[in-house]
């Protein structure tokens, strides 16, 4: 397994230029769903927003970080469990939240705050926490990182087409409320496609060790799902909020985080996989949960 914090996986400039459009897509066809008012949110109704920025931002990294005390997995595979936990919401996560009777108007909050946040706490928190940990801090010792231009990165993909999204939507309501699914769906569609093109040119690294990551991101992202119901039960939220919370902290923008690894660590074998794994499993696991939700009542 060691030999993964030395393989580089093959993605080349072109499926890359197309990765960075397509995250932008996304979140451009989200925030055609986000007005001013889910910003105003949290000083009307800030219990809620408050927890589950909490637990995505801050919970979600500690327990990455002890789940990693705990497995001690080679340090390329801790580094991407430590830059998906980093990474906001992911851009389905509207959808599931509203699928599974949630809350949704919280869920395009979350959303909305999370998207800004990242483009600090992202870099910030993949920065920090693997910098606790010995193996990850004298591997990314050999990485020339920025944070700086991580953030720069995360503000052109999440924070432009946030606004540009939220301008259309308030000065062309109607073509954002008939485009908005199509932009979503259709880049998400996408976005699977680039991911199974990136496995299918490193096909023979895949096949050798997607048993190992397979594992990992399981036991990841239930702990993650859990992560956002448990606090979400502990405050006293409603059902609703459970579970929007529960879907917020496991779904994760695990596409941000294969950009990110395929931009600063040059695709670095364990990180790559971990990412591109975790963006396919957490759809599964989302929609079983969601679909399970959606046949219970509140």
């Amino acid at each position: 397994m060691q030999e993964l914090d030395s393989i580089k996986l093959n993605f080349d400039s072109e499926s890359l230029f197309f990765l960075n459009l397509t995250l932008a897509v996304i979140m451009f066809g989200v925030a055609l769903n986000i007005q001013l008012e889910d910003f105003t949110r949290i000083f009307k109704k800030p219990k809620s927003i408050i927890i589950g920025f909490l637990s995505q931002f801050f919970l979600l990294p500690a327990v990455t970080f002890l789940l990693v005390l705990i497995i001690k997995p080679i340090p390329s595979i801790a580094l991407g469990m430590f830059m998906v936990a980093a990474c906001p919401g992911g851009n389905i996560s509207n959808f599931m939240s509203n699928y599974a009777n949630g809350n949704a108007a919280l869920s395009v909050s979350l959303t909305a705050i999370a998207t800004l946040m990242a483009i600090l706490l992202t870099p910030f928190n993949f920065q920090f926490w693997s910098s606790l940990y010995e193996p990850t801090s004298s591997l990314i010792q050999t990485i020339s990182l920025s944070p700086f231009e991580m953030a720069k990165v995360i503000s052109l993909l999440l924070g432009l087409p946030l606004i540009l999204g939220m301008l259309v939507r308030s000065y062309f309501p109607k073509f954002a409320a008939t485009t908005s699914a199509f932009f979503k769906i259709g880049s998400i569609l996408f976005f699977i496609v680039l991911i199974v093109l990136a496995f299918s040119k490193n096909i023979d690294i895949f096949k050798n060790y997607i048993h190992y990551v397979f594992f990992i991101v399981f036991i990841h992202n239930i702990l993650a799902l859990t992560v956002g119901y448990s606090v979400a039960n502990l405050a006293g939220l409603s059902k609703q909020n459970k579970r929007t919370l529960s879907i917020e902290t496991g779904i994760q923008n695990s596409g941000l985080g294969l950009l990110l690894i395929f931009s600063f660590f040059d695709g670095l074998g364990g990180m790559a996989l971990l990412a591109a794994f975790w963006g396919i499993w957490h759809i599964v696991s989302g929609l079983f949960l969601a679909t399970y939700w959606s046949k219970k009542q509140i």
